[in-house]
């Protein structure tokens, strides 16, 4: 891979350029801390959230939330929250949505860019198009695009809520094309997720590079687990990287390694 071979390079958001799951933890310490719910101490509230993310967060589908959640994340954020407490033997509407209100609140406040995603940034902006490709709500994808002030450097921005499909479906993907009017190797994706962002992107035969942050651990994994491991058998992607840093060295070195 080299520099002078890629003409259009979409990067991931959340955990690729910035640190989501980082925002989220401490969010979520932070609300349970602020808000005293009796007999029920912080750490049993985060053990009943992590427990009901993995019951109802994969399943939106099924469950028929999926709809809801691509327009405004407050819907499904609640309704976490609405379980969170039942789980808790607790319904109490009022305190759902002030939980969801004040984590959300507390997530975008602890929410940063990685030190790495600034400077390639600005080291790539005005030389090549940029584009993103996140997955998520359409008011919390932009929120965050907003908040971290990036939104400037995109010249393409494909948002799962904003379209109605997302990665790892092929017509985000070939929508991504016929924006950047490149295709094939000629794209460089970067991103965190192997399945969401790589496989697909491999398969469009794009360029691929593939960052693996330690932080990359949602709140509802169990204590110990890394982030996504490499696979044992299949194509790998053109690079692993754990810093974007490596990535611009890639694309400023004629041998692309």
């Amino acid at each position: 891979m080299s520099f002078y071979d890629i003409k259009t390079i979409f990067f991931d958001l959340d955990d690729t350029l910035c640190a989501y799951w980082d925002a989220a933890k401490w969010g979520l310490r932070q609300t349970f801390s602020e808000v005293e719910i009796e007999g029920i101490k912080p750490i049993q509230m985060m053990k009943a959230w992590a427990t009901e993310f993995q019951l109802f967060c994969p399943h939106l589908t099924s469950q028929g939330w999926k709809e809801q959640y691509l327009v405004k994340g407050e819907s499904t954020r609640t309704e976490l929250m609405r379980r969170t407490l039942r789980h808790l033997g607790i319904v109490d509407e009022n305190l759902a949505v002030s939980l969801s209100e004040i984590y959300f609140k507390n997530r975008s406040t602890a929410l940063r860019l990685f030190p790495d995603a600034r400077a390639i940034l600005d080291s790539l902006k005005g030389q090549i198009p940029l584009g993103v490709m996140t997955n998520g709500p359409a008011d919390i994808q932009r929120h965050e695009l907003q908040h971290l002030e990036i939104e400037e450097y995109f010249d393409f921005v494909l948002i799962e809520g904003e379209l109605g499909f997302g990665k790892p479906e092929e017509r985000v993907f070939a929508k991504a094309e016929d924006l950047s009017g490149t295709s094939g190797s000629q794209i460089l994706m970067v991103g965190n997720s192997f399945a969401h962002d790589i496989v697909p992107a491999m398969s469009h035969q794009w360029t691929t590079a593939w960052i693996r942050r330690p932080s990359d651990v949602p709140p509802s994994a169990k204590e110990g687990v890394g982030p996504e491991p490499i696979p044992t058998s299949g194509p790998l992607p053109n690079l692993i990287v754990k810093s974007l840093d490596q990535v611009y060295q890639a694309l400023m070195s004629p041998s692309g390694k």
